[in-house]
């Protein structure tokens, strides 16, 4: 998935859309002095307002064919696994529910997604405003991942395609690896997004040396 498009409403600065503003916006800045380049660097950056829909539906049933469909992409059947197509990316969450991430405009998605579901069992429900996304990329990226998550992220057992719930620190995530940089994606609870990001760039400043003002 390349970087979103954000989405700000029929016109720039007009509507609901021009006045939101990201559970860790304050901290851009922050998190741009935190990065180091070279052999050890790392980055860290926010992808905002990203469309997040949450799907359940049975994945034996036509709806089930009629959303992959729709997305252009199968439905994950395995755990940890994702699927891609266009700009959806669609994340294993359980046997019969996914997550689906989008650079498409969230409304528009879901709609899209109720309609393939059609009036059988199942749920669409947009969730954008429940997670927002962390960029963590680097060759030292997965060195700072590795001091507060209980997964095993080496290679032979983690690698680019794959994302499952987990901790870093004691923040509850959805962790996936994007390519082999490493590129990590993290999406925290939007509360739970600060504390995440700060104890980031505190990881971060082992491969920087002085302390990030």
């Amino acid at each position: 998935m390349a970087e979103p498009t954000i989405h700000t409403g029929a016109a720039a600065g007009v509507g609901p859309a021009a006045l939101r503003r990201s559970p860790v916006a304050h901290l851009e800045k922050r998190m741009r002095a935190a990065g180091v380049t070279g052999a050890r660097g790392v980055t860290l950056s926010e992808w905002p307002f990203l469309a997040m829909v949450d799907l359940r539906v049975d994945p034996a049933s036509e709806a089930a064919r009629r959303i992959e469909k729709t997305l252009g992409a199968p439905l994950p059947r395995r755990c940890g696994h994702t699927t891609a197509s266009g700009p959806h990316t669609v994340v294993w969450l359980g046997p019969d529910e996914w997550l689906v991430l989008s650079q498409a405009d969230a409304p528009t998605v879901a709609a899209e997604l109720d309609e393939a579901l059609g009036g059988d069992p199942g749920s669409v429900v947009d969730v954008s405003a429940n997670r927002t996304m962390l960029d963590l990329s680097g060759p030292a990226a997965r060195q700072v991942l590795e001091k507060g998550c209980p997964l095993d992220l080496h290679p032979r057992a983690f690698g680019p395609g794959r994302a499952v719930a987990t901790t870093v620190g004691p923040v509850a995530v959805l962790l996936w690896q994007v390519d082999d940089a490493p590129t990590y994606r993290l999406f925290p609870r939007s509360s739970f997004a600060d504390y995440l990001a700060r104890w980031l760039i505190d990881a971060m400043s082992e491969y920087r040396g002085p302390e990030v003002p």
